[in-house]
């Protein structure tokens, strides 16, 4: 048999065995594994168990609902608690997925877990779809995401949430079940930038977590009000320093504040970065204050809502700015010469703290001299900005590396980004008011608002040219991809003199 052909011959059999194992894994299904032990395992009695927990529930149901914190404990000590949050979500809301982050207990690896191994979930109220393709795209996206079998295979802090959302919602969307196994800050850092373009309205994050663990009642209620507190806040730091600050006053008998620490943290971190949302605390319990559980030895259960606040815009003031525009012009000085560039922190803002997503642009003689950014902030603005002027000036492959002699002639624009928002059609797209972010498996791409006022484009054009250039899709790519807009604050050193 010719060379050539027995290439093709081999490469044929491998894209079938590939379309063979999708194939199994979308025909895949998971078995309930606390079935009968967490939760009742006949379909009539957790109807009615989870339908009694939901109109019993005091919390009412909003359509602005992006996130809830709920606990995973069995259904006679935490139920009650996990229906306040699921209660707040409107039935009727249409939900394009659900993201499930929860901790491992079964499993130790260090990083995130998605499972890719089974296109169904099965409890005994039925089936919900797995978005297989939505799993595999994020470990795509970063390395941090793997597949860890044994990580879903008996887990159960996410399939205790589900009959509720199958009580709850009239129309369950696809599950995206993610595991998170790691402590490491800048792991879940990188968690949280792969997850932030999905962290939109049109997507639920239900995140699984029980609090204190083993205390007495009362030093688990004093524990756990310092820990819900440090939620309320919406800053992962403050949460994990009061984590920190339970550990060292040595409680007896409290192993952990949060099982859940790493997938709260992560939401934290979407959550500071998206802005426009608002934390509710919902509900609390212990397993004391169950007729089947002790005071001795217990843990604690919190549930809480992030929802979305009309008419809150991300602005900065002109002190800001110009703190900015200063951190970028100094962060290229340092770099040409060679010396560390201090930060004055006395002037950090809350807002110059947030992770906020950021681009530098360098202009010489009203010519472009380099640009670079980043979509999604994954450090605090001014961090992000001092770290992008220094790329625009010598890591733009599109142009030489910036010299001493010139720095004179450059002026400095900056571009602070607002959270990404899907749209559904490209009506909702303002040219010169919005930019564009084309979303399609691994190929993403963008273009500045400020780039459709400077090429007079169409929007046809607009988003051919990104989805072509910057995507690196067809002409018409943009027309079956997720499309997300956003809003820059820009301003340059022309304003600041």
């Amino acid at each position: 048999m010719n060379r050539y052909v027995k290439l093709l011959f081999l490469a044929l059999i491998m894209m079938t065995n590939i379309h063979s194992a999708f194939s199994q894994n979308e025909n895949a299904r998971r078995e309930p594994a606390v079935a009968g032990s967490f939760y009742p395992a006949d379909a009539d009695t957790l109807r009615a168990e989870v339908g009694g927990f939901l109109a019993a529930a005091q919390a009412d149901g909003t359509d602005g609902v992006q996130a809830v914190i709920v606990p995973h404990a069995g259904y006679v000590f935490s139920g009650a608690t996990a229906a306040e949050a699921f209660a707040r979500i409107d039935p009727a809301t249409r939900y394009k997925r659900v993201f499930l982050l929860g901790p491992s207990h079964r499993a130790s690896f260090d990083g995130a877990s998605v499972d890719v191994a089974c296109g169904r979930y099965a409890t005994p109220l039925g089936e919900l779809e797995v978005d297989l393709a939505t799993c595999r795209a994020l470990m795509e996206a970063d390395s941090v995401f793997a597949h860890v079998p044994r990580a879903h295979e008996q887990e159960h802090c996410l399939e205790v949430e589900l009959p509720f959302l199958q009580e709850r919602l009239r129309e369950v969307p696809p599950l995206v079940p993610v595991i998170i196994g790691t402590t490491d800050y800048a792991k879940l850092r990188r968690i949280a930038a792969a997850l932030r373009p999905y962290f939109t309205p049109d997507n639920l994050f239900v995140v699984s977590s029980d609090f204190s663990h083993y205390p007495s009642y009362e030093d688990a209620v004093e524990a756990d009000r310092a820990t819900g507190d440090a939620i309320l806040s919406a800053s992962p730091d403050a949460f994990l320093e009061a984590i920190a600050d339970n550990a060292s006053r040595r409680v007896p008998r409290l192993l952990t504040s949060a099982c859940g620490q790493a997938p709260i943290a992560v939401l934290l971190m979407l959550v500071q970065q998206a802005g426009g949302l608002q934390m509710e605390h919902l509900a609390y319990c212990n397993s004391g204050d169950s007729p089947y559980g002790g005071r001795d030895r217990v843990v604690g259960y919190h549930a809480f809502a992030v929802t979305r606040v009309a008419g809150q815009a991300f602005t900065l003031s002109d002190e800001e700015k110009a703190f900015l525009l200063q951190t970028a012009r100094r962060s290229i000085e340092g770099a040409l010469s060679g010396d560390s560039v201090s930060c004055d922190t006395s002037r950090l803002t809350d807002k110059l703290r947030m992770d906020c997503g950021a681009f530098v642009t360098l202009h010489k003689h009203g010519k472009l001299r380099g640009c670079i950014g980043r979509l999604v902030g994954v450090r605090p603005l001014y961090l992000t900005v001092a770290e992008m002027a220094r790329a625009a000036a010598f890591e733009d492959p599109r142009f030489r590396p910036v010299r001493a002699e010139e720095l004179p002639d450059i002026r400095i624009d900056i571009s602070v980004l607002s959270p990404l928002k899907r749209i559904h059609s490209v009506d909702e797209l303002q040219l010169g008011r919005h930019g564009i972010f084309i979303m399609k498996g691994v190929h993403q791409g963008t273009f500045l608002p400020q780039v459709a006022r400077e090429t007079h484009w169409t929007k046809e054009e607009f988003l051919g040219h990104c989805a072509r250039a910057k995507a690196g899709l067809s002409w018409d790519g943009w027309r079956d991809a997720e499309l997300y807009v956003y809003e820059a604050e820009v301003f340059d050193e022309d304003e600041d003199r």
